[in-house]
């Protein structure tokens, strides 16, 4: 079994961290300036946070580059209403409301993190091919 660990470069790791952690839901599992682990409720590694240029990986460089340019974080969640509800809160930009997306036939709506990098939260779905 393969999993993954999707890992953004961000400006402030522990600023970022925070607004994960609240946005979600989730906590943080290694903590640091440099790098960080957010888990969910039962341990499951959701995204990891690394500081731009710590480490010397060659796409994580440059932070003058555009983040996330072609990604989207799509995050399939049971708690998509009140995910929403906490943006509102947060008083977060949304970029999309909650609205039905045709492909899916999903709930979804659409926000940017504090370092641009573009995320959809839709109600949770299996897929089916």
């Amino acid at each position: 079994m393969a999993k993954i660990d999707p890992i953004i470069a961000v400006k402030d790791v522990e600023g970022s961290s925070a607004w994960y952690q609240r946005l979600f839901g989730w906590r943080s599992m290694h903590g640091g300036a440099e790098f960080d682990i957010l888990v969910d409720e039962v341990g499951e590694v959701m995204l990891c946070l690394h500081q731009w240029g710590a480490h010397e990986h060659p796409t994580m460089q440059n932070p003058q580059l555009t983040p996330g340019n072609g990604l989207i974080l799509y995050f399939r969640t049971p708690a998509m209403e009140s995910i929403r509800e906490m943006a509102r809160q947060m008083g977060l930009s949304v970029e999309e409301e909650v609205h039905l997306n045709p492909n899916s036939t999903k709930l979804e709506f659409s926000l940017c993190d504090p370092d641009g990098y573009y995320l959809t939260i839709t109600a949770y779905h299996e897929y089916k091919g």
